[in-house]
């Protein structure tokens, strides 16, 4: 299976604890142990990278996912409709909720921002357009909180 690019849509995700910016690991929604998945290693960090996907005997490529560790979320799928920030953490495995982001559940704050602006109903509901900034911001904020992102790479 490989990608379907017929709705092909970028959206970006930060992560704050405490200021501190966490990565959106490489990999989310591909099998990146298929054969038919090239890895890549000339990404600027210096982390792998994961696409050029041809020739896979089972599904390995999930409609939403992210190639590298850019905070890139793709959205690439055969009908127009966007996915949710919710689709995106039970594609990585994390919980998410108004009051928990995986492991964060308190006492710590969290707050959600589209755009920079502060978002306050369900996270889960966040829909993936294209060129839309999400920042989690858990504890203490970063110094700004992210309105845009660099999608030149997506």
């Amino acid at each position: 299976m490989k990608e379907n690019l017929t709705y092909h849509v970028h959206a970006h995700l930060d992560v704050f604890v405490d200021g501190v910016p966490i990565t959106v690991p490489a990999g989310i929604g591909i099998n990146i142990d298929d054969p038919g998945v090239q890895r890549f290693t000339d990404t600027p960090d210096g982390s792998f990278a994961y696409g050029g996907i041809t020739g896979c005997r089972t599904p390995c490529i999930s409609p939403l996912h992210t190639h590298d560790t850019t905070g890139i979320l793709h959205t690439e799928s055969a009908t127009p409709e966007p996915n949710t920030l919710g689709q995106f953490f039970t594609e990585w495995d994390v919980r998410l909720s108004n009051s928990c982001v995986e492991q964060y559940c308190g006492p710590k704050p969290i707050a959600f921002y589209v755009n920079g602006t502060l978002y306050t109903q369900d996270p889960r509901a966040i829909t993936l357009t294209d060129h839309k900034e999400i920042a989690i911001v858990i504890g203490t904020p970063p110094s700004k909180i992210p309105e845009t992102a660099d999608f030149s790479t997506a």
